[in-house]
């Protein structure tokens, strides 16, 4: 298996492998390209989102800067907006649905790392790497994220959820909920999408 096979199906991946830093470091190129094109012009901000990202949905949209690992993880649904300021590190897939608006300074993580120091770390020819595995994120149809939210590997959120603005969201939230803090809990509930 290779260590991108490993990095997608959330074993523990080397990402020093070339394979994957080249894939880092097109999408960090892409990314820079896109945090200098000009508000203004569209079509080109576009264009770029269509080689960062693996799925830009119709009527989408993503303000500058916007900061991701891989880009290619990334899926975002039809009339959704990522505000400004965002950073999607998505070692993992990261799946944002239709009508979504991410607030910003939103931050939302895939990576995780074995809990155990001694085992964190690979150690060899005298360079340290850090082990790295995956958890997606999944966030549904019809949610708002309050800025400044964290999101954490493994996370899914259902649709029409409105998390509040700073929350770290260590589990997942249920459809129709209004969920806020540190941990993220539920604290309401909207009516259901008709």
């Amino acid at each position: 298996m290779t260590e991108y096979e490993k990095k997608q199906c959330g074993e523990i991946y080397d990402a020093r492998d070339p394979e994957l830093k080249a894939q880092q470091n097109r999408a960090k190129d892409l990314m820079r390209e896109y945090n200098n094109i000009s508000a203004a012009d569209n079509d080109e901000r576009i264009r770029v989102l269509k080689l960062l990202i693996g799925h830009l949905g119709e009527n989408s949209r993503i303000n500058q800067p916007f900061y991701v690992d891989y880009g290619n993880n990334i899926s975002l649904g039809d009339n959704s907006l990522i505000n400004l300021n965002c950073t999607l590190l998505d070692t993992g897939e990261i799946t944002i649905g239709n009508n979504t608006l991410i607030g910003p300074d939103v931050k939302i993580y895939t990576a995780t790392h074995p809990k155990n120091g001694v085992e964190r770390f690979w150690n060899e020819d005298g360079v340290m790497a850090v082990k790295t595995m995956t958890a997606p994120v999944r966030i549904g149809d019809y949610v708002w994220i309050g800025g400044g939210a964290v999101i954490l590997p493994g996370v899914t959120i259902g649709n029409n959820v409105v998390i509040g603005a700073g929350s770290v969201v260590k589990s997942s939230i249920p459809d129709n909920a209004i969920a806020c803090g540190n941990s993220c809990t539920v604290k309401s509930y909207n009516p259901p999408l008709k």
